[in-house]
């Protein structure tokens, strides 16, 4: 039970993690990690998922950015959605492979769902990106610990 608990919870703050919200999950991905009671596998596996499906929120709010923009709760500054729309005109589809980074990352996941990027093509290159990024901390992690 104490596993499901600690499971739920890293899926959260990845979740929350990946959408708008200011939140982390490295520091629990990290604490679970050196903790050592789940497989290091799991954790990866759960905080990707979390994590990927945190950005589809965004998608989905990139595809209603136009009822939301101008609410005060909405949380990405014009600014923001601005530069994250110059590097996706730029790059196009595969500036999604930068969508774990900060600052940029959340709000290049709200501009594919602006575009109308298809879900299928957003998936694949946020789940890479956002993977790649929970093994190499992992791998850090474990490899220092």
């Amino acid at each position: 039970m104490p596993e499901l608990l600690s499971l739920l919870g890293l899926f959260a703050s990845a979740f929350g993690a990946a959408s708008l919200l200011p939140l982390q999950s490295e520091p629990v991905l990290v604490g679970l990690l050196l903790l050592g009671d789940i497989p290091a596998w799991l954790l990866v596996l759960v905080a990707s998922i979390g994590n990927t499906l945190g950005a589809v929120l965004n998608w989905w709010l990139g595809g209603q950015v136009d009822r939301f923009r101008d609410r005060r709760w909405f949380p990405v500054p014009p600014a923001a959605l601005d530069r994250a729309a110059g590097w996706y005109h730029r790059w196009g589809r595969w500036s999604l492979l930068l969508s774990w980074a900060p600052i940029i990352g959340d709000p290049l996941t709200l501009v594919a769902g602006v575009l109308k990027e298809p879900i299928g093509t957003f998936l694949l290159l946020v789940a890479i990106a956002k993977t790649a990024r929970y093994v190499a901390l992992a791998w850090a992690t474990l490899s220092l610990a």
